[in-house]
């Protein structure tokens, strides 16, 4: 009876991209529904991307290049906007990642062997577009040694060859287990292989991880951007939250604490959107007058620039906002 149950087509096939439900179906701490699902409120509005040139531009040169970006894996809601003002963030190492958050909506599955072509694909689709500003992003990838590290390097170092007055920000997975090694491999190219922005996303407050971030420890993420800044003072570093999860304020505020006393420079706070009724719900709509009180504490708090708003997300406006943090 075993033999047949697990010799059947229709069970978990590991090499395949699961997505929503197929994905959030496995994890340890299964997501619990609301009673009612809540309503968005005027705040908050998308821009529709439909009839944009500069937008079906880029998706046509990213398919003819065989890149993905997490704007369209990730469902960004700010896709039309960024597309059509000509940026992107750039997804490598596949679209498969070895973990299943249940609040993200990039697929899960076993990946596939890194592509050796990418660094230098990516690096001259950059160039193509003549982006002045790029983010470079990734599944997480627990089956390599060096948690992708190496091919993060590769892939700025080609990038600045290439177009040496583009500033590269990457944001990271969290190595988890392969930090120290990771770091090391961060610094083998020297300058040319090391990003103008080092990003790594917290995502959410410590009593909330389990459920949101399965895989994934909260003291070990902060660990990670305080050693690179460490290993690197002039490189500033970054972070980024959801709220709406089911945190309070209170949580938030001390969240922004902890990344200050570890040395973390710029951050970014926006609102969680739910991709799909089998991810993790949404808890909560945060006013716009809590995001401004959160701006403020930030500006106290002396981080060199924060982002904060409904819309906002890690990527959003990065150009920008490194701009305004002096980086570019």
């Amino acid at each position: 009876m075993t033999e047949n149950i697990k010799s059947s087509p229709s069970l978990y096939d590991p090499n395949k991209k699961q997505k929503a439900g197929e994905k959030t179906s496995r994890i340890p701490i299964k997501i619990i529904p609301i009673s009612e699902v809540l309503k968005k409120p005027d705040w908050i509005r998308v821009k529709a991307s439909s009839g944009n040139t500069r937008f079906n531009e880029i998706k046509q040169i990213l398919r003819e290049n065989q890149l993905v970006t997490v704007c369209e894996e990730a469902s960004c809601p700010n896709i039309g906007e960024c597309f059509g003002k000509g940026t992107a963030t750039f997804m490598i190492m596949g679209e498969k990642c070895t973990r299943r958050c249940p609040f993200c909506d990039v697929g899960h599955g076993r990946p596939d062997p890194l592509d050796d072509k990418e660094p230098a694909n990516l690096a001259r689709t950059i160039a193509a577009l003549k982006l002045n500003y790029v983010v470079i992003t990734s599944v997480d990838r627990d089956d390599l040694r060096d948690g992708g590290a190496k091919h993060f390097v590769d892939c700025i170092y080609q990038t600045k060859v290439l177009s040496p007055n583009t500033k590269v920000e990457v944001l990271v997975p969290d190595f988890r287990g392969r930090l120290e090694f990771a770091l090391e491999v961060l610094g083998k190219q020297g300058v040319l292989g090391l990003p103008d922005v080092m990003n790594h996303n917290l995502e959410t407050v410590p009593r909330l991880y389990k459920e949101a971030r399965p895989g994934a420890d909260y003291h070990h993420s902060l660990k990670l951007l305080q050693d690179f800044k460490k290993l690197y003072p002039g490189i500033p570093t970054k972070s980024g939250l959801m709220v709406g999860l089911g945190e309070t304020d209170e949580e938030i505020l001390e969240v922004m604490r902890d990344m200050r006393a570890h040395d973390i420079d710029m951050l970014t706070i926006g609102q969680y959107l739910a991709p799909s009724s089998h991810h993790l719900p949404v808890r909560r709509y945060v006013h716009p007058d809590i995001f401004k009180m959160f701006e403020e504490q930030a500006k106290a708090m002396g981080f060199t620039h924060a982002a904060v708003g409904a819309m906002v997300r890690s990527s959003y406006h990065a150009d920008q906002q490194a701009h305004l943090a002096g980086v570019v």
